[in-house]
């Protein structure tokens, strides 16, 4: 099938379209319907009238935006009116859901007056928290934004003129960092003077380009102030003409530092590039062609060419995305009047400081695992990075309250969190373990020191304060590689072959002499990473250890189990994996440890568990998992978790409601437990699971994350005498970072 094919497709699947509305509230019972509408409606509704802001806190508007369109300029389809262009509109509303969590609807004006869309606009202040333009022609779009502006007191943005603007500019700070060159003697050229061309003009003079080093060429030619007076110009572009004489694009583009396309396909020719200045800059972005194809460019000069365009298939694609949704979440966040220029120059600062940071494993695999490092193939962050959201919305929130447009006050540090806890449950209970990990860091010593993944964690858990983490392996081989990385840190490295470290090898003997260890075999086990970093911990040079990220599971627990050993209150260690739900956490054990265990296994795995529920302040309530429910089935198996359940029953260290055995329905489901086992122990759904042994603890966890839809943190080793836990081979390095602040509280834990 051919993409058009596809597209109409995709599209016609039931239902039709790409949005739908659900309801955020229970609407189960009759008494939620008399909440949600009559009677119970009326109470909110008269608290509005006498408060018309209470609509934030009683109604959706705060996060609702209407993009909005005549259809008159619908990229690469031109006037098409307004009701074919819904599915763009819808497909806005769905950038909007996806990257920043904004509820839309797309409206659709079909109107033949500048006056009577400005009228239909005005009259939607009362439900929406912010208006975002779209695919309106110029140089109307000019006029009908600022009118609008000035009418409305939410925020108002036409995304066309200024999403191109705001990401452009964010690679424009970043190329000329690289480029050695400066702001204000930057020399511009424009192939375009529509709307997106003016609007990245105007910005590119916010962030700090003289006016009179900016260049503008359209259809016939540069902008010159004889057109402008002959009245060739309209209002918008005849800001940009200049006093000289008549030329084409050719003559613009001589000596010019920066090309900035936003014209036509294949306009520019390799000696057009070969005319600019000492390593060009190109901005191409003409769509689906640009103005100059890369490979063109980049073939057309020996010294550096710094080259972004539209397209996904290049590096550094200037996208919109990159902007609208997390501009507006800001905007909305702080109930802003109006996005001003403040915030746009915040939002490109934001953009092009999160290009030099180090890019998470999901975001290098999403692009086909293609090398993403700050440079001239890198100066934007890419559109599916999530770390967009953290830093563009927080920089524009605090630039609407420090220009005086914001009517709610953020404190910008929370409002990070909630941001997080946006993007899904995990991110919300992770920040609870890690801000309580910098509260007071501890070392962390990574096995596996001389793995890439490793060195960049550990530049992630210094720069954050997480923890301070110590890299086991070669010395020069970790800086080499933290230096071809670009991290700029100075790592603490511990080197199992420096003469400082000699006393480990006695250390490990001693500890094993009567497990069949000689003391040269001590020697050559300590060369081994694992149990280096396990000596390291046990002698008290570290806090705790991870590891596991090169080896297989069982092999890369070995060390620490011979060296650290289970707590003194402790006889078995145990692995949990956290599962995050929209709105449900869960802690499954045990999942990489006990294959098949037995009563007394259970008892304390059960308490571990609850103890590192409590670290992520979620009460536990626990559930022994079985196929049968409170007796139904009689076997060796079942009697087995029945009498772990009453055991812990009647222990009184088990502080917490725990029942079984039962099926795992039962433990989840409340109008079970509530109905049909109304005796049960448990007073609400389980968050703590226990299964029966080691095949159905992996099985449920992998099941629960790939078809449930959970996020899974873990596995997390408990029961250890010293924090330890054991990656997973495939782990990422957002995996590490989390499972060493669950150390470092392991670690705080145990003081």
């Amino acid at each position: 099938m051919s993409l058009d094919e596809d597209s109409l497709e995709y599209h016609r699947t039931e239902p039709p379209g790409k949005i739908e509305i659900q309801t955020t509230k229970s609407t189960t019972t009759q008494r939620d319907l008399s909440l949600a509408y009559s009677p119970g409606v009326a109470a909110p509704c008269r608290a509005i009238a006498e408060n018309p802001d209470d609509a934030y806190s009683y109604t959706a508007k705060g996060n609702l935006v209407a993009v909005v369109s005549d259809g008159s300029a619908v990229l690469g389809l031109g006037d098409i009116g307004a009701q074919a262009s819904k599915p763009v509109m819808e497909g806005k509303g769905v950038l909007f859901k996806r990257f920043a969590d904004i509820d839309v609807f797309d409206l659709e004006f079909d109107h033949d007056t500048v006056d009577a869309f400005l009228e239909s606009v005005t009259a939607l202040e009362p439900t929406f928290g912010g208006i975002n333009l779209e695919d309106i022609g110029a140089p109307e779009c000019f006029t009908i934004e600022e009118e609008l502006r000035d009418r409305m007191s939410i925020p108002v943005f036409h995304d066309d003129q200024h999403g191109t603007a705001i990401i452009s500019g964010a690679a424009l700070l970043n190329a000329i960092e690289i480029a050695d060159k400066d702001l204000e003697s930057l020399r511009v050229t424009f192939a375009g003077a529509g709307a997106a061309a003016v609007a990245t003009a105007r910005f590119y003079v916010s962030l700090g380009v003289k006016r009179e080093h900016i260049t503008m060429c359209d259809i016939d030619g540069i902008l010159t102030t004889e057109r402008a007076e002959a009245g060739d110009l309209h209002p918008y572009n005849r800001a940009f003409a200049r006093d000289v004489p008549e030329g084409d694009l050719a003559e613009a583009m001589a000596g010019a530092d920066v090309f900035v396309g936003l014209a036509a396909g294949g306009i520019v020719s390799e000696e057009m590039v070969r005319s600019m200045a000492e390593d060009p800059i190109l901005f191409a972005m003409a769509n689906p062609d640009p103005e100059i194809d890369y490979e063109t460019a980049k073939e057309a000069r020996d010294d550096t060419v710094i080259m972004a365009t539209g397209r996904s298939d290049y590096p550094n694609q200037v996208n919109n995305v990159l902007g609208f949704p997390f501009i507006f979440r800001g905007a909305l966040d702080v109930r802003a009047s109006q996005i001003n220029e403040e915030m746009k120059v915040a939002a490109a600062t934001a953009l092009a400081d999160l290009a030099k940071q180090d890019v998470p494993d999901a975001v290098v695999k999403a692009y086909g695992d293609q090398p993403l490092q700050f440079g001239p193939e890198y100066i934007i962050p890419k559109p599916l990075d999530p770390r967009v959201l953290f830093e563009v919305a927080p920089a524009v929130a605090r630039a609407a309250q420090e220009s005086g447009v914001a009517r709610a006050d953020l404190e910008i540090d929370t409002y990070v969190e909630a941001l997080e806890a946006r993007l899904g449950k995990s991110r919300e209970m992770m920040r609870i373990v890690l801000n309580k990990a910098k509260s007071d860091p501890k070392r962390v010593a990574l096995a596996e020191g001389t793995d890439e993944k490793m060195i960049r964690a550990a530049y992630q858990l210094q720069e954050q304060g997480i923890a301070e983490p110590v890299l086991v392996g070669d010395e020069t081989e970790i800086r080499q590689t933290a230096a071809n990385l670009g991290l700029a840190f100075e790592p603490t490295v511990a080197e199992p072959s420096d003469e400082a470290y000699d006393h480990y090898a006695d250390f490990l003997y001693q500890r094993r002499q009567r497990k069949g260890i000689t003391r040269n075999e001590a020697g050559e086990m300590i060369a081994d990473s694992n149990y280096f970093a396990s000596v390291m911990v046990e002698s008290g040079d570290a806090d705790a250890m991870l590891t596991g990220l090169t080896h297989h599971y069982p092999s890369a627990l070995r060390a620490p189990l011979q060296v650290i050993g289970t707590a003194e209150d402790a006889d078995y260690a145990a692995g949990v994996y956290m599962l995050t739900f929209k709105n449900r956490v869960l802690f499954v054990a045990d999942t990489t440890v006990n294959q098949d265990p037995s009563e007394e296994v259970l008892v304390e795995v059960t308490h571990h568990t609850a103890a590192l529920a409590r670290r992520f302040n979620v009460e536990p309530r626990a559930a022994l998992l079985s196929y049968s429910n409170f007796g139904s089935v009689d076997t060796e198996g079942t009697r087995k978790i029945r009498h772990a359940a009453e055991t812990l029953r009647e222990d009184p260290a088990a502080d917490f409601p725990v029942d079984g055995e039962m099926q795992a329905d039962t433990a989840v489901v409340e109008e079970l437990l509530e109905g049909t086992y109304e005796f049960s122990e448990l007073d609400a759904p389980a968050n703590v699971l226990i299964l029966p042994n080691l095949e159905a603890g992996n099985i449920t966890y992998k099941l629960l994350q790939r078809l449930g839809g959970a996020e899974a943190i873990g596995p997390m080793l408990t029961g250890m005498g010293k924090p330890v836990h054991v990656l997973q081979r495939d782990d990422e390095v957002k995996d590490i970072v989390n499972l060493a602040g669950v150390a470092v509280v392991d670690a705080q834990q145990n003081e």
